[in-house]
């Protein structure tokens, strides 16, 4: 059984299909990139996979269990993180009471307000920030940190909840790049240590191609190549469409 199963899905927008008909597995261990151009429809795809909405048809399996209906909360306690193209973390916070909210909401103490939240899990957070190279910035405010640091500090909130699948949107996006490579490289060392899938859309193809372990192609909300990064690659109508003679 893959650790992510999706058939047939299908979401439209008046009379425009978004994605038609996609099928695709991601399996443990695994990072398969999902590439395309512009409206291609990987951000509908991605919205549907993470619960924000819902397919007009098709099927989501996380595990076996399927996921369509499921409020973004839900799909998240079943164990799918999700990393944004614009960093998503709380400006007044430290890094680390950043990951402390995270796992609170984890473990469903979020809703008790007899917790001092900064006194709640400090080894914890601290364990994940070390993972992703920011313990020593655990006490500075994210409002001060550089774009990369802050996507690391995105990267462990997204590990608070010990994901099965981690979904990340453009995550090299306004990153340096040698920021890229060591923000990518450090996702597939915790692919390879947790056994964690990882789904995620990207424009860089430097940094698809180095990382992948499989590719899907978009193009008009529908699926028209998928293989092994050579294959892809190869492929005639993923060079007119998307990648060019460069690549």
């Amino acid at each position: 059984m893959s650790l992510l199963e999706v058939n047939g899905l299908t979401k439209a927008f008046g009379g425009v299909r978004a994605v038609s008909e996609v099928g695709f597995t991601v399996e443990a261990g695994e990072i398969l990139a999902l590439i395309g151009p512009n409206g291609a429809g990987k951000s509908t795809c991605f919205n549907m996979l993470n619960g924000q909405l819902r397919p007009d048809s098709g099927s989501i399996k996380l595990g076996g269990v399927s996921t369509i209906g499921l409020k973004p909360r839900r799909v998240w306690r079943m164990g799918v993180g999700r990393t944004f193209q614009i960093t998503a973390t709380f400006g007044s916070m430290t890094v680390r009471e950043n990951v402390q909210m995270a796992l609170l909401s984890h473990r469903g103490r979020l809703k008790n307000l007899w917790v001092r939240a900064r006194e709640q899990y400090v080894a914890e957070a601290d364990a994940l920030l070390a993972r992703v190279g920011m313990r020593e910035q655990a006490e500075r405010p994210c409002s001060v940190l550089a774009y990369g640091d802050l996507k690391r500090l995105e990267l462990a909130v997204a590990l608070a909840n010990a994901p099965k699948l981690l979904l990340m949107d453009e995550p090299t996006a306004g990153m340096a790049p040698k920021e890229r490579i060591e923000l990518m490289a450090l996702t597939a060392d915790i692919v390879k240590s947790d056994s964690i899938g990882v789904l995620f859309t990207e424009h860089d193809m430097d940094v698809v191609f180095r990382h992948a372990s499989r590719m899907i192609v978009l193009n008009r909300g529908q699926l028209i190549a998928g293989g092994v990064p050579a294959e892809v690659r190869a492929n005639p109508e993923v060079q007119r469409i998307y990648l060019g003679s460069r690549h």
